[in-house]
């Protein structure tokens, strides 16, 4: 399928409108709080959208509408939407059985491919979200130290539970010194003693890790390896290295959090493609390209903690087998063709963004990876922290996510652009269109 060029032009005649999205969303307010299942789904503008199908890059929405989708299910459908290997096991699957309270052959299977792609995994376990498996490894992490204190960094995201929703997103001025960062709380409701076995840092600043790992008394280190929750911000020359030697040194457990990461960046996630193996690690998202799983992996004396240690880790849905059908049937397909794809048009639009920028005008950085980059205006150099994100202009950046949709291209408000292998030539040259018509609409009105 193409877009229609009539998605694409300036006319404000031929913008797409949403009003069929807005009306359904007051209507199902009266049965679903806010009319979305998810608060990171609230408050997008126009209005948050309701869907009624979707291929490939693309998706239909009730208005009518064909959207070029970059927000990928926040990030999970790498092989794009409905790709055929996947819809035919799940079938298969279902035609089985749908849940057994039991083992079967199928998440053997999604578990040995877990353990081959990635380079840490000796051991794993399925969940069924990235909060859940992250707090099954900050568990794991304390009873094999006998330590209670985690040590997060400013703008990274492990989940929307008490103990770990802090500091992810604050602004300007919240979290006090940089090098001692304040915990900013993410959520009214939340239990403030929940900060007081987390200590927050600066990411990329190794002196100020390595001081405070080596007080003794710390259980583990969570981090995005590379920032993609926030900004699509690389990991400093040497940062993971010695953040590994430091953790190592000190009797502190490492764990990268792939949930972004992980079977998108390399088919053994971000580990794989700096080289650096954390004691423990976390998967969702591209996992399955959709379907709700979860992994936690690592070390085999660490994970059989959970056997042997008295460790709890449970799950009515954990490897719930249409969903490992799904696993096996996307793991299979991250085949190293597929990521020379990616990568290839990732870097066309990438590129493309920063010509059109360029040329316009327009102060932005366009950074981080060919599979997930994060597009920034108003940022004179590339971001190398939480903190330098803040500086954008968020303002102007939701008026060029709106205008790109009124041109047929879905993107995320908070600046993150999601690849799949069905993003090709065409579709990144439909974006690329749509982009310029946009910028050159917000330039004409002062937007930007």
């Amino acid at each position: 399928m193409t877009v229609s060029p009539n998605a694409l032009t300036e006319t404000d005649g031929d913008l797409m409108r949403f009003d069929k999205s807005a009306e359904t969303i007051r209507r199902n307010s009266q049965w679903i709080s806010g009319g979305v299942n998810s608060n990171f789904r609230l408050n997008i503008a126009p209005t948050p959208l309701v869907f009624e199908s979707g291929e490939g890059p693309y998706l239909h929405d009730v208005d009518g509408n064909t959207l070029i989708d970059y927000y990928l299910g926040m990030g999970p459908m790498i092989l794009g939407h409905k790709p055929k290997a996947l819809v035919d096991a799940v079938k298969t699957q279902i035609d089985n059985g749908i849940l057994f309270a039991g083992q079967t052959a199928v998440e053997a299977e999604a578990a040995r491919l877990v353990c081959e792609l990635v380079p840490s995994a000796e051991r794993m376990r399925f969940g069924s979200s990235g909060s859940e498996v992250d707090q099954a490894a900050m568990r794991l992490a304390r009873a094999a130290t006998g330590r209670t204190l985690i040590v997060k960094f400013e703008g990274h995201y492990h989940g929307w539970f008490d103990n770990v929703l802090w500091s992810t997103a604050p602004a300007a001025g919240q979290g006090g010194d940089e090098s001692a960062p304040t915990p900013v709380i993410g959520s009214k409701g939340q239990l403030p003693e929940s900060a007081d076995e987390l200590v927050v840092l600066p990411w990329n600043d190794l002196a100020v890790l390595e001081a405070r790992l080596a007080k003794g008394d710390i259980a583990a280190v969570i981090m995005e390896a590379a920032m993609c929750n926030q900004g699509a911000i690389q990991p400093a020359d040497g940062y993971l290295e010695g953040v590994r030697e430091a953790c190592t040194k000190y009797g502190t457990i490492l764990i990268f959090d792939e949930v972004i990461t992980g079977f998108r960046l390399a088919p053994g996630g971000a580990q794989e493609k700096f080289g650096v193996l954390p004691d423990l690690c976390t998967f969702g998202k591209a996992i399955a390209n959709g379907f709700p799983v979860a992994a936690i992996a690592g070390r085999a004396d660490l994970m059989d903690m959970f056997t042997n240690a008295g460790v709890v880790h449970g799950g009515t849905y954990n490897a719930q087998p249409v969903a490992m059908a799904a696993t096996v049937a996307t793991l299979k397909s991250l085949t190293p063709a597929l990521y020379d794809g990616i990568a290839e048009n990732g870097n066309a639009l990438i590129e493309g963004f920063r010509e059109i920028f360029a040329r316009e005008g327009v102060t932005a950085q366009v950074v981080g990876f060919p599979q997930v980059f994060h597009v920034a205006l108003g940022l004179e150099q590339p971001a190398r922290s939480y903190r330098d994100l803040t500086k954008m202009n968020k303002k102007a950046y939701v008026a060029l996510t709106t205008a790109l949709l009124q041109r047929g291209v879905r993107a995320l408000e908070r600046g993150a652009w999601f690849m799949s292998s069905t993003h090709d030539k065409a579709v990144v040259d439909a974006t690329l269109d749509a982009m310029s018509g946009a910028v050159k609409a917000l330039k004409a009105d002062g937007t930007m």
